[in-house]
């Protein structure tokens, strides 16, 4: 089977920066993308093309549910997203508890990531899981095997520090099948897919 035209997909979507960067430093929920962070998002907000809304519009219409770690949500849901969910689906919060404020649209899950993955797939049906970080989500998805495809939005910027996806990893090759590239003057947007 060719995994490209697989359905109901485990996709990591995330942006970086050339140098591996998907957060700067001094991360806080004032400034959850960090120093310089949000240079990385350029392509969604001030410096978008058509093409650049065209593929997030994709990732949006064919994700049926999303996954994200709990400091991700710690991080953004006062101030980036004041506080309601900027998903139009049900977004799964891997966490080791539950808080006591829960904003709607946000699920706790704290059996880890397979409970995650199969209460997201339970709400997506044949649409994707989009899992969207931060790193330490997107590393342990990687590390074990769960993720279909990985889409990079790399950004025209070298953040020089901050928070890498790549890092934690271990020493297994995974070979990676790229099947499409786009570029924009905000990113250059990367598909591989992961057949298992």
């Amino acid at each position: 089977m060719d995994c490209h035209l697989k359905q109901g997909k485990i996709v990591l979507n995330i942006s970086m920066s050339l140098d591996g960067y998907i957060a700067g430093t001094n991360v806080t929920p004032q400034q959850p993308m960090g120093d310089n962070g949000l240079l990385i998002h350029d392509w969604i907000f001030a410096g978008k093309t058509d093409e650049d809304a065209a593929i997030l519009k994709e990732i949006v219409e064919t994700s049926g549910a999303v996954i994200i770690g709990r400091r991700t949500y710690n991080m953004a849901i006062k101030n980036a997203w004041d506080g309601v969910s900027p998903f139009n689906v049900p977004a799964f919060v891997i966490s080791s508890s539950i808080p006591e404020r829960k904003a709607e649209g946000f699920v706790f899950i704290t059996g880890g990531i397979e409970n995650a993955i199969t209460e997201a797939k339970k709400v997506a049906g044949s649409k994707n899981i989009w899992v969207m970080g931060g790193a330490t989500i997107a590393q342990q998805f990687l590390k074990g095997n769960y993720l279909d495809e990985v889409n990079l939005h790399i950004a025209p910027v070298l953040l020089g520090e901050g928070i890498r996806l790549f890092e934690q990893m271990g020493n297994e090759v995974k070979k990676l099948k790229r099947t499409n590239t786009i570029s924009t003057t905000g990113a250059i947007h990367l598909k591989f897919d992961i057949c298992h």
